[in-house]
């Protein structure tokens, strides 16, 4: 068995193992993913494990962007994660999954992200439970009566608007300072903004995708940089309050929606989860965002034994919204001691008493609150891939 880019010449392969692990695909469908991986594989970002000349298994790495405390870095997202059904259980998958490790180090990503159809398999090769993509459903009448508190102006968007898009999309995310949220690529973009079945809205600071899924609204993301463009963003779609009770939508925890809608006194959330892991420990701590406000310091020991670069003994050094990882000597047992899993987890803001009370962390807990200060996130994505 061995790693291998895939090819075109694949494509057929690839599409039976995927059938087979999650059902067939309509012919339109599987039009949108020959597109979808020629550039994949073009870009190196399509790998497989062969045993001879057969395809056993395959992944995609995905070229996102990710948010972390309002700072864009590139995350390599994993999906189309398939194993042939008679190679199961035979370590295909977890030879893969390393494969995808090597792959996005080589490829520049410091992090990677991805959903779980399965934990074990993740974890056992240095991924986390880090955030969610929320899901909650609102009324479409509470929407309604978000009053606009001034003049927006709204377009509608279509494939040409990709990049203006993803401009707006950074502007807002840095301003929130959010921390989980991902884009896709331009190329992408371009795509998912041909679809005729959306609907998509645009403003200077903030955009709209949604759609009808049987008799409710499906909102994909609202993302709006000011007050006024978030009233104006809500209040349209809550227009469709006589058409349809209610909608789901995908927001972040503390959403402003979630504040500006009449009623609120039980939320009903679906949250899908998903798991994060450090490729290149310094980049990642150098490419993250930080309070501007915050100086502080904190020393760290680091079990990785799959990347040996990010194994040891780092001093982490938070200042004016940026941050830095050095390696030190072996520092012994007066500092805290935490498997990849358990830093990529705290990465993400997961807190230092719910990582000791999990294993995932141990030794000397000097540091805890330095360190829960300069990781405090509310991870989240908007996007499923």
């Amino acid at each position: 068995m061995e790693i291998r880019d895939l090819t075109q010449d694949d494509f057929d392969a690839a599409l039976d193992i995927r059938m087979r692990s999650f059902g067939p695909l309509s012919d339109s469908d599987r039009e949108k993913w020959r597109a979808a991986a020629i550039g994949a594989v073009a870009a190196g970002r399509y790998i497989g494990v062969y045993d001879g000349d057969r395809l056993t298994a395959v992944a995609r790495l995905r070229a996102f962007t990710q948010w972390w405390h309002g700072r864009p870095q590139p995350m390599a997202g994993i999906g189309s994660v398939t194993v042939s059904p008679e190679e199961r259980g035979k370590g295909v998958g977890t030879l893969l999954m390393k494969g995808v490790i090597e792959r996005a180090a080589e490829l520049g990503d410091a992090i990677s992200a991805l959903y779980p159809a399965t934990t074990p398999i993740y974890r056992s090769v240095g991924y986390e439970h880090a955030g969610a993509q929320n899901t909650i459903t609102l009324k479409t009448e509470a929407l309604r009566r978000i009053r606009p508190t001034g003049q927006v102006k709204l377009r509608r968007m279509g494939p040409d608007d990709a990049a203006e898009l993803i401009e707006v999309m950074g502007r807002a995310n840095a301003a929130a300072r959010v921390s989980g949220p991902i884009s896709w690529d331009e190329a992408t973009w371009k795509l998912w903004l041909a679809e005729q079945d959306d609907f998509l809205y645009l403003a200077d600071d903030g955009f709209a995708v949604y759609r009808w899924n049987g008799g409710s609204i499906e909102v994909d993301s609202v993302v709006a940089a000011s007050e006024e463009t978030t009233r104006a963003l809500w209040s349209l779609i809550g227009t469709a309050s006589s058409l349809t009770e209610q909608i789901t939508a995908a927001v972040a925890p503390d959403d402003p929606v979630l504040w500006l809608v009449g009623e609120r006194s039980k939320d009903a959330v679906k949250q899908v989860r998903w798991m994060q892991r450090l490729i290149d420990l310094p980049a990642a701590i150098e490419r993250r965002g930080y309070p501007a406000a915050l100086a502080a310091h904190a020393v760290v020991r680091v079990d990785d034994p799959l990347r040996p670069g990010n194994d040891g003994t780092w001093r982490l050094e938070v200042a004016g919204g940026s941050g830095g990882a050095t390696a030190e000597g072996d520092a012994g047992s007066g500092v805290p001691r935490l498997s990849i899993n358990g830093m990529s987890a705290l990465y993400a803001g997961v807190p230092v008493a719910t990582l000791r009370r999990t294993g995932l962390m141990t030794g000397a807990g000097r540091h805890d609150d330095a360190l829960d200060t300069i990781f405090a996130a509310k991870a989240h994505m908007l996007d499923y891939f």
